[in-house]
């Protein structure tokens, strides 16, 4: 079963409405609208303005128990990087994840929220010296080596008498992602220290000759958007291979496995989702083979998701500027676009948009949903069905919204970022509030 299809609620989908990539709450309502989280996004739409992202937090919160009951021996660890705000960190320290950083930033805000701090993770593979500070002064649990200059100038920081628990990034050599801009697992790419070259071999005997550092495990990560279980299993069996390298050299069992987390959802229907009970299941036996083959201890495994906790949990309702018929295509331009969402840019990747708020018996045709920036490549979904009489004014939902949008955004064109509001039980809350003109020239001190 994929994790996409471990909800709270069964989704009641009438005839050609298919909701399998929505929030698990989604309901059609009368009249065309979408009901999520008890709430109609038409009625967010008009109260909070567009675009505006809605987050259902009963899937957040629900997404972070199936994990923890696939693998209740390990530590799971939300990869704040999808996307952080104070209440996500509530939500994900009321269920009993970690929390996975990689700046400064990201720490402060957790420390806001009163995330415990032994529950953090520092990534990252250029780690500044305000990074490194801030995690010794919040006193985070683990923190990733990613390069071997990282190393002296950790140690330094940490307290006489104190040792920080670290772990070393290795790159196990295996190509998984969907696409070559997430894969992470192979050598030529920024993250990690290879064994190929024996710079792993290298930063692990570095961390042990430093008496303020703690070695505890390794990590790795092979990539983003991995629907198959493979690439993961044979990633934990060149892991395990080099712990059992580390027992024979240095005579000591490494009692953490990182595996990292790239899980894949579902962005439009009929894609496929990592199958979250398929992972748990082979990965903890090929776990248990290997390290009986090898005559190691089974050591304690940690896992980032980041996407599929959040990602299915949001939707993001855009309003219609412009629609334009020329030569073969129709353009349909929203108030949003690669300010508040990158990705397809980045990335190519695809949405389904829908239309909400109103009912439609037109026919459907193939459009292209565009953003309103200044860039021929803002194009948030190419050649997707839309009934023929969307207008101005109409308004689209996005489903599957929830990472990689305003985590990534920016303020080009000083659009400013759309707000965060929160759905649950029929009420909404404002997370984070829209980005206002003020905010914006307030930084702009030239004059």
């Amino acid at each position: 079963m994929s994790i996409a299809h471990v909800a709270p609620a069964a989704r009641a989908v009438p005839p050609g409405a298919d909701l399998s990539v929505w929030p698990a709450s989604a309901r059609t309502a009368p009249g065309g609208d979408i009901v999520v989280g008890g709430v109609p996004l038409a009625a967010v739409a008009e109260r909070f303005g567009t675009p505006v992202y809605v987050l259902d937090e009963g899937e957040v919160r629900e997404r972070c128990r199936t994990y923890r009951r696939a693998f209740p021996e390990a530590d799971v660890v939300y990869a704040a990087k999808a996307f952080l705000c104070r209440a996500v960190a509530q939500w994900i320290r009321d269920e009993g994840l970690g929390l996975d950083v990689c700046s400064a930033g990201e720490l402060s805000l957790a420390a806001a929220a009163g995330f415990p701090s032994e529950r953090i993770v520092l990534h990252g593979n250029a780690k500044s010296p305000e990074d490194l500070r801030a995690a010794m002064e919040l006193g985070v649990g683990r923190i990733v080596i990613d390069s071997s200059s990282e190393i002296a100038r950790l140690a330094a920081l940490v307290p006489a008498g104190a040792r920080q628990q670290v772990l070393v990034r290795v790159v196990p050599g295996v190509a998984a992602g969907g696409h070559a801009a997430v894969r992470t697992g192979t050598d030529d790419q920024k993250f990690g220290l290879s064994v190929t070259d024996g710079s792993a071999q290298h930063a692990v005997a570095r961390v042990l000759g430093q008496p303020r550092l703690e070695l505890v495990g390794l990590h790795c990560h092979i990539g983003s958007q991995i629907d198959t279980v493979k690439p993961y299993q044979a990633a934990l069996r060149r892991m395990v291979g080099l712990m059992a390298r580390i027992r024979d050299q240095y005579g000591i069992e490494l009692p953490q496995l990182d595996l990292g987390g790239g899980h894949a959802i579902a962005y439009r229907p009929g894609e496929h989702a990592l199958d979250l009970l398929t992972l748990a299941h082979r990965i903890r036996a090929e776990l248990a083979d290997g390290c009986a083959r090898a005559g190691l201890s089974v050591p304690r495994l940690t896992l980032e998701p980041g996407r599929a906790v959040i990602g299915p949990a949001g939707v993001v309702v855009y309003r219609v500027l412009s629609v334009k018929r020329t030569g073969k295509h129709t353009f349909v331009a929203i108030d949003g676009g690669m300010s508040d969402n990158p990705r397809p840019a980045l990335y190519g990747v695809r949405y389904a948009p829908r239309l909400i708020g109103r009912h439609s018996t037109a026919e459907s045709r193939q459009v292209t949903v565009v953003g309103r920036h200044c860039e021929a490549g803002d194009v948030l979904a190419a050649d997707v069905p839309l009934p023929g009489d969307v207008h101005p004014g109409d308004l689209l939902a996005v489903p599957a919204a929830g990472a990689y949008h305003l985590s990534m955004a920016s303020g080009y064109n000083l659009v400013g970022r759309p707000p965060v509001v929160a759905v649950a039980d029929g009420s909404t809350r404002v997370l984070v509030r829209r980005e206002s003109l003020d905010d914006m020239t307030r930084r702009d001190i030239g004059l």
